[in-house]
């Protein structure tokens, strides 16, 4: 069994490296902690597969620890595999509106994340130009201006008409997204038969694209952007805790 006991050490070690990669982002988040607190259970699992700890452990204890593990697994299994189904997420032809969920601003520019689904924005604006973006996102405590405006400006930057772009300056969250660019198209149209794209990064598509079916009766389609894989993932693990705290809200 001590090769199993030298992988949890291997482990240990990839998580506390990965949590300082992570933390140099300055993304502003604490997702960093969720690979400290790997470094820890893997450090801990190290030290009690070692000179028969385990063993000696109460049994109770030990089947609460295995059903811990087994049934954690499960879950997150569940929703990464969720998640990587809508990786390739292109969406349809000519939809009426597309939604860009916001995401950071840095020093008054899109962060990397946010400016890759911009990107993909832009990507099918270009290939379909009767569509009407809606540009998503509120202004956070430590952002310059509002993410819909930021991403507004961002895409007529790029050449894309002033005109086919709206902003929606109020929402903090995925659901906030929906909601409020609902709104924006319910002022425009009473039209309940829309096509409609959510565009975000691709391990964020499955919720939000199951957030807005349980909001709006129009179909919806996913955009999926890229992501660059060293990041991959953290932003699967933390959105795992995304999906299970919006999964009552999802349809």
């Amino acid at each position: 069994m001590n090769y199993i006991r030298y992988l949890f050490l291997a482990f240990m070690f990839i998580s506390l490296i990965y949590s300082v990669s992570i933390y140099m982002v300055g993304s502003g988040t604490f997702s960093f902690l969720i690979w400290i607190f790997s470094t820890i259970v893997f450090g801990l699992l190290f030290y009690l597969s070692g000179n028969g700890r385990w063993m000696r452990i109460p049994s109770g204890i030990r089947c609460a620890g295995y059903l811990i593990i087994g049934l954690t697994a499960i879950v997150f299994t569940i929703c990464l595999i969720a998640m990587a189904s809508h990786f390739k997420d292109k969406g349809e032809e000519n939809l009426d509106y597309i939604i860009v969920l916001g995401a950071q601003m840095k020093g008054g520019s899109p962060s990397t994340i946010y400016r890759f689904r911009l990107d993909a924005a832009y990507e099918y604006l270009m290939k379909n130009p009767d569509t009407i973006c809606i540009v998503s996102g509120g202004k956070g405590k430590n952002e310059t201006v509002s993410e819909g405006d930021g991403g507004k400006e961002y895409l007529i930057s790029r050449g894309i008409d002033p005109e086919r772009i709206i902003a929606e300056t109020k929402a903090r969250d995925t659901v906030e997204n929906i909601l409020f660019s609902k709104e924006i198209m319910d002022r425009s149209t009473s039209d309940d038969t829309l096509r409609i794209g959510i565009v975000t990064n691709n391990f964020h598509v499955f919720r939000g694209i199951h957030l807005a079916k349980r909001y709006t009766e129009n179909q919806v389609y996913g955009i999926a952007a890229y992501t660059v894989p060293w990041y991959l993932p953290n932003n699967m693990i933390r959105e795992c805790f995304g999906i299970l705290r919006d999964f009552r809200k999802m349809k």
